[in-house]
């Protein structure tokens, strides 16, 4: 055999074709049908505006949309008040409005007095309306609107001075509600009434002059085809949006639902996937012949009717038959663990943004040794306070001047009212705090500053005393004079 016959040949190895991808697919493939939000000219039920003022109405809102949609377009826009109602049905965005509204008025309002003249009959007057005109619900309802929609509004229901209600005269709604006994007379007063904001709609506006006050304020209302002026609705708006965007929200507030919404989708897909998967957490796998089916030579009726069997036979104590020779089963286990963990983060973010401690929102109490709390609680209640005051205060020195008119007849400068702090103290709290004071009494005393009837008119006046309203000898000399 020569070196020619001795030589080994090598096989070349077989080429292997490319796979190649249209670039037209990709294309398509980096396609993402997403719809492009734009923000709209709001448009209110029919109804609301007068039909001979709708175009006039309409025409109000001179907005160059093109350009706010170029400057947000596929953004965050108004949601409209028939969608918010309906997320008003779902307990995560109703329960952040309550929380917030019922805090909000809790613990209330206290009337005092400025001056140093007793007024405690007075003030006891007003008290008494208060409750009797459920100034403390139309408020709690006002700011629950505020949350769920954007925006409140409370009615001041009085009489003209001819005793007719002024709801009855559309000429009477027109005018100011001007703070003065000529206007509001004595016992003209009905009530505070809660409108929601979809029933009503700004009738005239300035919109053209920025250096104004009342620019993008409304002069008046449309409510249910009667024009009322501003003064006769009190405002509730805790969340302003831009100027711009004014209009499109029919001159309200991003309701803290449209806030919360992104959070509360991913929640309940979190809270949807992890039930999902704990429903399906066991996979049985059963390996047969599949040949006739796959090759399209049967239609398949031997493959179902078997796997019919085997779910029919599945539950029985554990046990299942399959053919030692052509069949198999196997089984996947999907791991649990870390789920609760995931769940949990995406509930706990819905508290993020409504700023309310996840003991109030969902009852979840902090874990591990000496965990509490108190900080988060304290935080919420500084944040109550300042809501109060942001909501509230004007309004409220409206409702009281109000009362005051309908009546004594009169506004008394010197009555006013002061937020009550929502932190209620324990009995052992207040037990300490008495033990000091009676320590810095005793000192005083002992030092001549004070006299021990001094201190005890002092504990007689403490409301948070338990000896408030006990006799002193200045009261039993009062009742010798007389």
């Amino acid at each position: 055999m020569n070196k020619r016959d001795r030589k080994i040949r090598v096989q070349a190895a077989p080429t292997v074709k490319a796979m190649k991808i249209d670039k037209r697919l990709l294309a398509r493939a980096d396609e993402k049908n997403v719809e492009a939000k734009q923000i709209a000219p709001y448009m209110p039920p029919a109804g609301v505006i007068p039909a001979a003022e709708t175009k006039t109405a309409l025409a109000m809102d001179s907005t160059d949309y093109s350009y706010v949609n170029q400057v947000y377009g596929g953004q965050q826009q108004f949601l409209g008040y028939p969608y918010l109602a309906m997320l008003a049905q779902r307990p995560e965005f109703r329960k952040m409005s309550e929380t917030i509204a019922r805090e909000m008025t809790r613990k209330w309002i206290e009337i005092v007095c400025t001056g140093d003249e007793d007024k405690s009959e007075k003030i006891k007057q007003i008290d008494d309306a208060m409750k009797r005109y459920r100034v403390r619900d139309a408020f709690r309802r006002a700011a629950e609107y505020d949350g769920l929609y954007g925006r409140g509004q409370i009615y001041i229901d009085v009489k003209k001075p001819d005793g007719v209600p002024a709801f009855e005269d559309q000429e009477e709604l027109k005018t100011p509600l001007i703070l003065d006994k000529a206007k509001i007379t004595k016992d003209s007063l009905i009530g505070f009434n809660t409108v929601e904001p979809v029933w009503t709609y700004p009738s005239a506006f300035n919109a053209d002059q920025p250096l104004r006050p009342d620019y993008y304020k409304p002069n008046s209302w449309y409510v249910m085809g009667t024009t009322v002026h501003k003064s006769r609705l009190m405002t509730f708006v805790s969340r302003e949006v831009p100027d711009i965007l004014k209009a499109a929200y029919n001159f309200g507030g991003l309701s803290l639902s449209q806030m919360a919404e992104p959070y509360v989708d991913n929640w309940i897909r979190t809270r949807n996937s992890v039930g999902d998967m704990i429903h399906s957490f066991s996979l049985t796998v059963l390996k047969t012949n599949l040949q006739g089916t796959l090759s399209g030579s049967d239609d398949g009726t031997d493959l179902f009717t078997r796997v019919d069997l085997f779910n029919r036979v599945r539950d029985n104590r554990g046990a299942m038959v399959v053919d030692k020779d052509s069949e198999e089963i196997d089984q996947i286990n999907t791991p649990l663990s870390g789920l609760d963990a995931l769940q949990a983060q995406a509930q706990e973010q819905m508290a993020s943004v409504s700023s309310i401690p996840l003991v109030f929102l969902l009852g979840i109490t902090p874990q591990g040794l000496n965990a509490s709390s108190e900080g988060e609680i304290l935080v919420f209640e500084t944040t109550i306070h300042a809501m109060q005051e942001l909501l509230f205060a004007d309004n409220l020195k409206t409702v009281l001047d109000v009362i005051q008119l309908s009546e004594f007849g009169e506004i008394d400068p010197e009555i006013t009212f002061k937020f009550v702090p929502l932190r209620e103290m324990t009995e052992k709290e207040l037990a300490e705090i008495r033990q000091i004071d009676a320590a810095a009494d005793a000192a005083l005393i002992g030092a001549g500053v004070l006299s021990p009837e001094d201190s005890l008119m002092r504990i007689a006046a403490d409301p948070n005393s338990p000896y408030h309203g006990l006799e002193t000898n200045s009261d039993a000399e009062l009742l010798d004079d007389e």
